[in-house]
């Protein structure tokens, strides 16, 4: 890994472009304003990405040059092409930390780290939402309260069709009555993978000091370990380590 965490924020970047709402919240898009509040961190360096550049963005380059990936996505999960998931998916088991923002649960890239459907139920009503800490001593959670909350947002309820996760940070509370696991750490070959719900595009979360806290703290705890990647797609053949004999 280099002196600095790399950060690429990917988003596919069409709300922005085609709906009024979404844009007046983020005029240059969900990657800048993401990419804005992590650039405040001398630790790390960050770039964007986004769906309709030459291969979304994420050349073998651009990730190689990648510790961490965020990615965001909504109503163009399917136009993200299947080698350009194959390619993000190995480099994340060879060690690049990925996290995942909201409607990501239904990105391809997030359904094949998980091997399920990610499926869950939704409303949007605009309520509130209240987050609440259950693992305080994850580094993900480093400097929040017990819980804080978000005045307006999108609901996101269960089930949650995800697998056990490593780790279990956060569950939200709506004021409609509904819970949800809003917070999953996973460890995926040599990778991390963290899933965080808030960030509806109509709604201005990314602006909000708690979410921005979180968020610069998964990154840090997904960075990869000091050290050269290793190449995991192989299954080479070694020598003994130990001089040994074998009786017939």
């Amino acid at each position: 890994m280099a002196d600095k965490i790399r950060v690429t924020v990917w988003n596919e970047f069409r709300h922005e472009k085609v709906h009024e709402a979404v844009a007046k919240v983020y005029p240059e898009g969900i990657h800048q304003q993401i990419a804005r509040f992590l650039s405040a961190n001398p630790d790390m360096t960050v770039r964007t990405a986004t769906l309709d550049e030459p291969e979304h963005g994420l050349t073998q380059d651009v990730l190689e040059a990648t510790d961490v990936l965020i990615w965001w996505g909504h109503m163009a999960h399917r136009e993200v092409k299947d080698e350009v998931v194959d390619r993000v998916q190995q480099r994340i088991l060879n060690g690049m930390g990925l996290i995942v923002l909201h409607s990501g649960h239904f990105s391809k890239i997030f359904r094949r780290m998980m091997g399920t459907n990610c499926s869950l139920k939704w409303r949007e009503a605009g309520e509130r939402e209240r987050l609440w800490v259950v693992d305080p001593g994850h580094p993900i959670a480093a400097g929040l309260g017990p819980y804080f909350e978000l005045p307006h947002t999108e609901m996101y309820g269960e089930f949650f069709d995800i697998p056990q996760p490593d780790a279990l940070i956060f569950i939200s509370w709506f004021q409609g009555g509904e819970v949800f696991r809003s917070g999953v750490a996973y460890h995926r070959g040599k990778g991390k993978v963290f899933y965080f719900r808030p960030g509806h595009e109509t709604f201005p979360i990314y602006y909000d000091p708690n979410v921005q806290k979180v968020i610069t703290n998964a990154v840090r705890w997904a960075a990869p370990v000091a050290g050269p990647y290793t190449d995991l797609s192989k299954a080479p053949n070694v020598e003994a380590i130990e001089k040994f004999t074998v009786e017939e």
